[in-house]
């Protein structure tokens, strides 16, 4: 997992992502360039117990397990939504 730097709960950022996905790459490209510090993790280069349990975490705010999963405080975007990421960061 990497993590580029901590914030404040209210704005914590967490992406969880696929390493092939072009709209988790999207995502996390546009978090970069607006300077945005935030936590991700590539959930297809987990293997075993470790995978099983970040899934077990993607599943707890989205079910369907799809990619990205982006985490901004309490409120969870599934896909790359510019517009609702902007909004849920104050943007």
């Amino acid at each position: 997992m990497a993590d580029t730097e901590n914030q404040n709960d209210r704005n914590s950022v967490k992406v969880y992502s696929l390493s092939t996905c072009s709209h988790c790459k999207a995502a996390k490209k546009f978090l970069g360039e607006c300077t945005i510090k935030y936590e991700f993790v590539d959930v297809d280069l987990l293997e075993g117990e470790e995978r099983r349990a970040i899934i077990d975490d993607v599943k707890k705010f989205n079910p369907r397990c799809s990619f990205p999963t982006i985490i901004i405080g309490d409120k969870v975007i599934i896909g790359f939504k510019e517009r609702e990421i902007r909004e849920a960061l104050g943007m």
